[in-house]
């Protein structure tokens, strides 16, 4: 009987988070264009940060107990997702077309962030320092990434007439968010049962189920907006979310659960997310004014992550 209501509980969870993802997307898509900003701010404002709510969640949870390792395996774990699965995935159901400014502008600033997480994780320790360096960041970003959003001026957008008012817009995008979260947490409980039903190890559903669960709201989010075409607000979803994770759930374990970073974590899992934006960075050079990541680069970005996964499962079971 458990494994027949977990079944559906993934099924529904599933169709959920299909239809949420399309009023998600449309409801941003149409404030945007109402508010007379680019979708690559709403992608990276609203939408980056209303899908990063589960990493959030997660994370100010497990570091308020004591378990701050979770919080920060969290972070990286779920930016590799975002990159190499979310992104992925997206570029193979349709190929994500990159404006030339999101290159030049915006995938710098990110790689940038990266790195100064990395230097202030690099002694090995996360200190309350360090969390109030992150926070005086995120405040940094938020400042220049509603300046430049504002000021970029998208003529395509436009010349597209919003489909609903800001009411109607809004309302999508409240219900499709609330519809990501409850459905991507059906989809995780019901796999989990079923993989528990199946003798499948916590290890394995940790790794796969746990991780991917967390970032199925931008999965499904990133690819509704590469399939209705809303490209600047995909790769926003993918490029805000990441930031999000290391300036506003990184903070949670350095100020409520500091202390030293597990072993590997930074040589290992930061090297790989590290290496997963530079990556993404060359994939979008264009030669002309727009680039884009085709179905091929998809594809590398997915076996890229399956052999991160399968790289974590043979390092576990040799621990």
């Amino acid at each position: 009987m458990d494994v027949v209501l977990a079944g559906v509980a993934v099924v529904v969870g599933l169709a959920g988070l299909v239809f949420g993802a399309d009023r998600f997307v449309f409801g941003a898509s149409s404030l945007a264009r109402r508010l007379g900003v680019s979708p690559l701010l709403v992608g990276m404002l609203i939408v980056g940060f209303g899908t990063s709510a589960p990493e959030m969640l997660v994370s100010a949870v497990a570091s308020v107990e004591g378990s701050g390792g979770i919080a920060l395996g969290n972070v990286v774990g779920s930016n590799i997702t975002n990159i190499a699965l979310v992104l992925g995935v997206s570029a193979v159901i349709k190929p994500i077309g990159l404006h030339r400014d999101i290159v030049r502008r915006e995938l710098p600033v990110v790689i940038g962030i990266t790195t100064l997480a990395a230097l202030l994780l690099i002694d090995g320790a996360l200190t309350q320092i360090d969390g109030g360096v992150l926070i005086a960041l995120l405040i940094v970003f938020l400042i220049r990434t509603i300046r430049t959003g504002r000021a970029a001026e998208e003529v395509e957008d436009k010349d597209k007439e919003p489909a609903v008012g800001y009411g109607r817009a809004t309302l999508w995008l409240v219900i499709g968010l609330a519809l990501l979260m409850a459905s991507s947490q059906g989809v995780v409980w019901g796999a989990s049962t079923i993989a528990r039903i199946l003798e499948v190890s916590d290890l394995v559903i940790g790794l796969t189920i746990v991780a991917i669960g967390t970032s199925l709201p931008e999965l499904a989010a990133t690819a509704a907006a590469a399939f209705r075409g809303e490209h600047e607000m995909a790769i926003g979803n993918v490029l805000g979310s990441n930031v999000f994770n290391l300036l506003a759930v990184l903070p949670f374990p350095a100020l409520l659960d500091p202390g030293e970073l597990e072993p590997g974590l930074l040589e290992r899992d930061y090297a790989v997310m590290a290496a997963l934006t530079v990556l993404l960075l060359v994939f979008s050079f264009g030669y002309g004014k727009q680039g884009r990541i085709n179905r091929v680069e998809g594809g590398v970005f997915i076996l890229i992550y399956v052999g991160y996964l399968t790289m974590l499962v043979i390092s576990a079971s040799g621990a």
